[in-house]
């Protein structure tokens, strides 16, 4: 597959902005290239716009090259530029599950971008043929999330494998809540696929949703479209720094997560003993989406006690549905004894 071909011709043909730090990579003594305020080192100076000392260790943590890699204001950031990057505005069109993540059909919106759903099954399972019905030849981009918001589940890999080996466009997956799955991530068919994205974040096992770093893996072709196109300094020192802290602290990471599976299938347990619950879905994420009589009524209760969880009454296919993200010991014993009474 000749990736470029998928490419915008403005996008091919543009020139990147060339910054002070992708002009001069190295180390000096005296820096005197970007009009920077000579004291408060070292937040003076713009950080590295590649943030290569970050994929380094993200790239030796995940078993992918760093130059496979590119890092985002949350994932948010490269789902945007997936599109702004292969879709012609009023021409082009991306298709995706329904129902999922939200955000891709706003960025298409914010872009002029044609949103095609394809309904997952009732049961939300993936049906490849009807996702591939609705591509045509403007088809640029498919999203799947996996597993999937808000439905919680791990799309099954054969479909997700017919779509990606079955469609000449991008095929993006995104994995937010891969590491509370049992499936390995999609990160090991990289070198097969030269079409695909793969989608991660720091934000979910890793706590830190507030510091908005998000990662995309793809072949260098396309990571390179992401370097000319992304804002030079996307990424602060102090993300990028932090971040690098974190990764030195995985094996918390690990228990955290071990933790959450404990109390995913303790709250599963709880709440299915609620009489007005009337089906708790299987989860491979860390949420849980409940079906109950009158979820707009039982969200409005709850909210009244300080209660915050998402109301998904109004989503395809999640008619009754609240979403409902497993928390502490103690957040998760206050929503059980709430639904009680």
């Amino acid at each position: 597959m000749d990736i470029h071909k998928l490419v915008r011709e403005n996008i091919r043909r543009l020139k990147p902005y060339s910054s002070a730090r992708s002009e001069f990579r190295g180390e000096a003594s005296v820096y005197l290239d970007a009009n920077e305020n000579p004291m408060n080192a070292p937040y003076n100076r713009y950080p590295d716009p590649l943030q290569e000392d970050l994929k380094a260790k993200i790239a030796k943590l995940k078993g992918v090259r760093p130059s496979q890699i590119m890092l985002g204001v949350g994932s948010d950031e490269p789902i945007d530029l997936v599109i702004r990057i292969f879709c012609e505005p009023r021409q082009d069109n991306i298709v995706a599950i329904e129902p999922t993540y939200g955000m891709y059909q706003v960025c298409a919106d914010i872009n002029h971008v044609e949103y095609r759903k394809a309904l997952l099954n009732p049961d939300y399972t993936l049906d490849a043929e009807r996702l591939l019905a609705a591509a045509d030849g403007h088809t640029k981009v498919i999203f799947l999330c996996s597993p999937n918001n808000p439905s919680g589940n791990l799309l099954d890999r054969d479909a997700m494998r017919q779509v990606v080996k079955g469609f000449g466009g991008i095929v993006v997956i995104d994995e937010a809540y891969v590491d509370f799955s049992s499936e390995p991530s999609w990160l090991t068919e990289l070198e097969r696929y030269p079409n695909l994205i793969v989608l991660q974040t720091f934000s979910k096992a890793w706590g830190l949703a507030s510091v908005r770093c998000g990662m995309a893996f793809a072949a260098e072709e396309i990571t390179g479209y992401f370097n000319r196109v992304k804002y030079p300094y996307n990424l602060n020192l102090l993300t990028q720094q932090f971040v690098s802290e974190q990764l030195d602290r995985a094996s918390q990471t690990q228990e955290w997560v071990a933790c959450l599976l404990a109390r995913r299938a303790e709250l599963a347990a709880e709440l299915a003993l609620i009489p007005r619950v009337q089906k708790v879905y299987p989860s491979d994420a860390n949420f849980l989406l409940v079906k109950v009589t009158d979820a707009n009524a039982l969200y409005e209760e709850l909210v009244s006690r300080g209660i915050i969880v998402r109301n998904r009454n109004h989503i395809s296919l999640c008619a009754g549905c609240l979403r409902i993200t497993v928390g502490t010991e103690a957040e998760n014993a206050a929503l059980i004894s709430a639904l009680k009474d």
